[in-house]
């Protein structure tokens, strides 16, 4: 039998947190972590953020060559505005180990920080969603479909391959893609899956949008509404 790593499952599950709430701000999860030297995962808590209920996690994975800085940007806003937190990792190298050889470093580091977020705060179950453009679309496709029955939303944002091994769980999904994209054909990509996905069952919302690969504000407006209006179980509207 594989280990479960190899198949892209985490060993993260859901746990009551034993620690006190992190202060608003961007944090460092590898110094929390007490990993120097990696490239750091960071974690924005949004100001006002009510840690009386469940919260929000929304999981950012940037593309090839990119960084936590390069992405924030257009997650950010949207994060402090409705009031989620947004935790954004970063590769090993220069891309996900998926795209480069299979799951390795990367997964174990994701699993680390997940379960170190969940030791400050109480996760909605409902709303725990992986989000990626480009590479970490690709990213997130796979390993949010490969753990589904704790992934909530899906969200791929003009990505390439999906590498599924053994998937889990239905969660929801959302694929945005562009006829226009010069490095990732979107009939043989975005669109691929899908329609692969629609057949499989998945509930799932596709977006064409005009132009070239890169990240579009109104594409991540339009994804951030479905992370934040769509629950599993609750139809669209």
């Amino acid at each position: 039998m594989m280990p479960p790593s190899i198949l892209g499952h985490l060993n993260f599950r859901f746990r009551d947190p034993d620690q006190p709430p992190l202060p608003p701000g961007t944090h460092s999860l590898n110094v929390l972590l007490e990993l120097p030297g990696e490239r750091d995962t960071l974690l924005i808590v949004p100001e006002g953020l009510d840690t009386t209920a469940p919260v929000k996690l929304l999981v950012m994975f940037h593309g090839a060559g990119g960084s936590a800085e390069k992405v924030m940007p257009f997650f950010k806003e949207h994060a402090e505005k409705n009031k989620f937190l947004l935790m954004i990792p970063q590769s090993t190298y220069i891309t996900w180990d998926l795209t480069i050889g299979g799951n390795g470093p990367d997964l174990e580091r994701l699993d680390r920080a997940l379960d170190k977020v969940n030791s400050h705060f109480n996760l909605d179950r409902n709303h725990f969603g992986f989000c990626g453009f480009s590479d970490g679309a690709s990213y997130s496709l796979s390993i949010g479909l490969s753990n589904g029955e704790t992934v909530s939303h899906v969200i791929a944002l003009s990505g390439g391959f999906m590498n599924l091994y053994v998937p889990r769980g239905r969660p929801l999904v959302f694929i945005a893609h562009s006829p226009e994209d010069e490095q990732l054909p979107m009939d043989i990509s975005g669109l691929h899956h899908y329609k692969e996905l629609k057949k499989a069952g998945y509930d799932i919302e596709f977006m064409e949008f005009h132009g070239r690969h890169l990240i579009h504000p109104h594409v991540v407006d339009k994804a951030m509404k479905f992370y934040l209006d769509r629950s599993p179980g609750r139809p669209q509207s």
